[in-house]
């Protein structure tokens, strides 16, 4: 009997290379790249949680404590800061100590943070809990993971991976906001914050179980790469380069702040990036910052009751959905840099007539505006996933963690801008027509990057 190498094939056996099928053998039915996907966008869910949290929690805590809107808008700007700054660090953690750990460490970071919330009586310690815990957990399950997922495991149809596996966060909106809101009322807002920390801790066993880290530890080649590759060799070019696409390049980096920082200072240096940053930003302002943060507040000045508005939301989550894996689609076929042009335009248009809607019964007119707000709410992720890959390849991922900090930011700042606005005026009407005049600033950003951006600005990759 022959002894098996370390490879597990017995000695003096015909090899499979690596990512093959032999032509005998039983075919797969699934790539794993699905599965991992799949446990993906449940993790994504059960990290969601928080995201629909602060709009339905801030009035019972205002009532109990006694806490201004601006105190309470703070802990959620620390949060939405921490949420897009860890974001390209853990984009490269995860290439260096692997996706399963960094979800994993990020769900129980949720978990505690929600369930320490039920302790506090003084507004430092929810700056504490909703602020730095979950900011930490979920900037490292943010919108980075899921780029990451798609450019480690896929090598076509990334595009509607993304757009699918965005769509966990607003699956997640949907699925905790109408239980969190019937909680805040009976039995209270903290057993609406013990059930946030239930759902994130409950993905863990998945994530640990399911969740691999790369296409090699599994031993395949990333979804759609053979394809790719036999196009490639067809068409006379390197093989080996679509064999392989999109595969994070420095896995085996010292330092994974020190890449981040690195790949910051190659992608300040090129204007596109500049440019995905500046519309990021104000598309975080317009939808964590304002919508997520401020439309039920505002509804409940109307006379709205909270768990109307709170339903409303989730009817955004809902066409969210829908809309995300739209924009996936899209992008993988057209030009992504009209689709960001066209999806601002269209929600600096709802902002606008918003303060019109609002009332103490839901109108026609009002669901309008949800169905289309949840169409556009994150459908910029999708194509500005991809322009970040197709201009800084291998960089890509991190890129758009930086890209996505700066969408937090700005949510930050409008979050506090909001809250402050409210205080000082008794209402957000200014918030608003603000916000609507920001994303006709990012529709004109976006139409105005260079379509072969990627050709003429240099591909930045690791060295």
């Amino acid at each position: 009997m022959t002894a098996p190498d370390v490879t597990g094939t017995p000695a003096g056996s015909q090899q499979v290379p690596y990512g093959k099928q032999p032509q005998s053998g039983k075919r797969r039915r699934l790539h794993p790249a699905w599965i991992v996907a799949g446990v993906a966008f449940l993790a994504l869910v059960g990290a969601a949680g928080f995201r629909a949290a602060p709009g339905v929690l801030m009035v019972p805590l205002q009532q109990e404590f006694g806490w201004s809107t601006t105190v309470l808008s703070l802990a959620v700007s620390i949060n939405l800061v921490l949420f897009g700054l860890t974001a390209p660090f853990a984009a490269a953690l995860m290439e260096r100590f692997g996706i399963r750990k960094v979800t994993s460490l990020a769900l129980c970071l949720i978990g505690l943070g929600s369930a320490l919330t039920v302790l506090v009586n003084q507004s430092w310690q929810i700056l504490l809990t909703w602020g730095f815990l979950i900011g930490l957990g979920t900037g490292s399950m943010a919108l980075v993971f899921a780029a990451t997922i798609a450019n480690t495991w896929f090598a076509k149809s990334r595009g509607l991976v993304i757009g699918i596996l965005t769509a966990g966060s607003a699956a997640g909106q949907l699925v905790f906001l109408p239980f969190i809101a019937a909680l805040a009322q009976d039995p209270g807002w903290r057993g609406a914050s013990l059930l946030i920390a239930a759902g994130a801790l409950a993905v863990v066993p998945l994530v640990l179980r399911w969740l691999r880290n790369s296409p090699a530890d599994v031993g395949v080649l990333p979804y759609g790469a053979q394809e790719l590759e036999a196009k490639a060799v067809d068409a006379g070019t390197n093989p080996a380069a679509a064999g392989q696409p999109g595969e994070a390049a420095t896995k085996d980096s010292a330092n994974a702040a020190v890449r981040a920082l690195q790949v910051l200072k190659r992608a300040a240096k090129v204007r596109t990036f500049w440019a995905l940053a500046a519309g990021f930003a104000i598309c975080g302002a317009t939808t964590n910052g304002l919508i997520g943060t401020h439309f039920i507040p505002s509804a409940h000045d109307h006379g709205m009751p909270e768990t109307t508005a709170a339903g409303l939301l989730a009817v955004v989550g809902i066409f969210d959905i829908v809309g995300t894996i739209a924009s996936g689609w899209l992008t993988d076929r057209f030009n992504p840099k009209v689709l960001l042009a066209v999806y601002y335009q269209f929600r600096g248009i709802g902002l606008l007539v918003l303060p019109l809607l609002l009332g103490s019964s839901v109108e026609p007119s009002m669901i309008i505006f949800v169905v289309v707000y949840g169409l556009d709410w994150v459908a910029t992720v999708p194509p500005t996933a991809a322009i970040c890959r197709s201009v800084f390849g291998a960089d890509g991922s991190v890129v758009f963690g930086w890209v996505f900090a700066a969408h937090q930011l700005g949510a930050a700042a409008a979050a506090l801008a909001a809250g402050f606005i409210r205080d000082a005026t008794g209402h957000y009407n200014y918030a608003w027509m603000g916000a609507a005049a920001m994303c006709t600033v990012a529709a004109v950003i976006s139409a105005t990057i260079r379509k072969d951006a990627a050709k003429k600005e240099p591909v930045v990759v690791a060295p």
